[in-house]
């Protein structure tokens, strides 16, 4: 189960030190296990292309921070993705939430934030998994996070909601 105390314990696992994030949907029910004393250093932002930014300077300090948002806000932080991760050369992390995932599976919604997700993360060059949250776990979110890490590369993972 991809649950709040789960992430964050797989995530703090890994050396993750900070959560950039503006939290919706789904990921907003993390907050309570990322604000306890035992949970990441939680920033929050304004607009996700600042969640870029701020974790790109905690990234040059030193720390691991990952980048937490909703499919929505991820396409309003191209310019800030692409500049972060292929001009700078930073491999950030992100986990982002897709809305409307099982509903657009099934035929059951106008919603195309599925639709846009996945081909712009492709066309980022930005490597990915979905993740269910019924079937996964935070240890295989954790995984991926590492994966990317060893190889020295950004990753997503995206959550279907």
């Amino acid at each position: 189960m991809l649950d709040g105390p789960g992430v964050v314990a797989a995530l703090k696992r890994q050396g993750v030190t900070h959560a950039i994030w503006i939290p919706d949907s789904e990921l907003g029910t993390w907050e309570g296990a990322m604000t306890a004393p035992n949970g990441l250093q939680l920033v929050r932002v304004c607009r996700e292309g600042e969640a870029f930014a701020v974790a790109a300077g905690l990234w040059l300090g030193g720390q691991r921070p990952i980048v937490i948002v909703q499919c929505t806000g991820f396409f309003e932080a191209g310019d800030a993705l692409r500049n972060i991760l292929h001009d700078m050369h930073i491999p950030l992390f992100l986990i982002v939430g897709v809305r409307s995932y099982y509903l657009h599976q099934e035929g059951k919604t106008a919603d195309s934030c599925p639709v846009f997700t996945e081909p712009i993360l492709q066309a980022w060059r930005v490597p990915y998994v979905v993740l269910d949250p019924r079937r996964h776990t935070a240890d295989d979110l954790a995984q991926e996070y590492r994966r990317a890490l060893d190889e020295k590369r950004a990753g997503a993972v995206l959550i279907a909601e």
